[in-house]
């Protein structure tokens, strides 16, 4: 479990009443912000200490991976912004009746603040550059004890909720289902065209054919009975424009299990082959699902390894201003 603090002054009321943490990928000049990217390190049962109008004003608990998602409806007039893609992790807030203003406990606080990406400035103001940032556990019980046993008791509430309470990705299949409906709703697309488009959301029909042309077998499991494998997309089916949704090359012939894995960004490739495991990735699931992940897969085309870096940037649950667990995953997932 990691704790996190989210600065949420002009958005802490969509927000904590909407249940979510959003935020765009990248600045808007295109450059990587760290306050962005830990998002995809955010896992169910995560605790977030929301500051907003100089206050400690709720705290949540993570109920989802991040995931792909439009900028909410709230943050507009004319509906959810479709072509704005952000990161999308959905929380569970409390708002506090015992509101702290952290700039009052500095001498306390002051310590315990990362040295790198801390959200707050000596004074105990909230950082405008910050959205979320990776807080330690001393520094989570710091907050809990300023603020009370009503923190305490979210902090146990986050240790021993049951895991059946984490919600699915409620924004993606949002998001999806709008990209369906605009397929099918497009007359310039011929009605052969427009089915095999809508065939590949599922890896399927001729997308799968395409992939056949570059695949034969699963990268992770080594299973080649084409029955049992899905065509899975690198770039995925929401993200991509209708020849990449059957561009061969797009795909990944893969088990339905390991499929799961490498859609939802649990797993990535590297372009020689060697393969990324998300931080947040259940061990135990991973193992109770059957696969066994290897260090490298063999290499790809350079079709594929074009594909595959949307995937890392995009898809995969790693960010790369974390230090990562090392060695988490490799007592409990056979490595060969």
């Amino acid at each position: 479990m990691r704790y996190w603090w989210a600065n949420q002054k002009q958005t802490y009321q969509h927000e904590v009443h909407g249940g979510y943490l959003w935020s765009p990928k990248v600045k808007t000049n295109g450059a990587r912000n760290p306050f962005y990217d830990f998002m995809r390190e955010v896992a169910p049962g995560d605790v977030v200490f929301s500051f907003a109008d100089a206050h400690i004003k709720a705290i949540g608990i993570a109920a989802s991976h991040a995931y792909e998602a439009p900028k909410p409806l709230e943050f507009g007039t004319a509906g959810a912004y479709w072509d704005k893609i952000g990161w999308r992790v959905d929380i569970r807030f409390f708002q506090l009746r015992a509101k702290i203003r952290p700039s009052a406990h500095m001498s306390t606080l002051a310590p315990l603040l990362p040295h790198k990406y801390a959200p707050l400035h000596s004074g105990g103001g909230g950082l405008q550059s910050v959205y979320l940032a990776n807080i330690s556990e001393r520094m989570a019980g710091a907050l809990a004890d300023l603020i009370g046993r009503e923190a305490h008791d979210l902090l146990h509430r986050s240790r021993v909720e049951d895991r059946a309470t984490i919600q699915p990705a409620i924004g993606l299949a949002q998001w999806e289902e709008h990209e369906l409906a605009h397929v099918r709703s497009d007359h310039r697309i011929g009605d052969t065209t427009r089915e095999a488009i809508v065939l590949a959301r599922r890896g399927q029909g001729l997308f799968k054919q395409n992939v056949m042309l570059h695949e034969s077998v699963c990268r992770i499991t080594g299973v080649n009975r084409i029955e049992h494998l899905r065509a899975s997309h690198c770039k995925p089916w929401r993200d991509a424009n209708n020849a990449e949704r059957l561009d061969g090359q797009n795909g990944l012939l893969l088990t339905p299990n390991a499929d799961h894995l490498f859609d939802r960004g649990f797993i990535g490739f590297e372009d020689n082959g060697d393969v990324l495991i998300s931080p947040v990735a259940d061990p135990d699931s991973v193992v109770r699902m059957g696969v066994s992940i290897p260090k490298n897969v063999g290499r790809f085309s350079d079709g594929q390894k074009s594909f595959l870096a949307y995937h890392r940037d995009n898809v995969l649950l790693l960010s790369k201003y974390l230090d990562q667990i090392a060695g988490a995953l490799s007592v409990e997932i056979v490595i060969f």
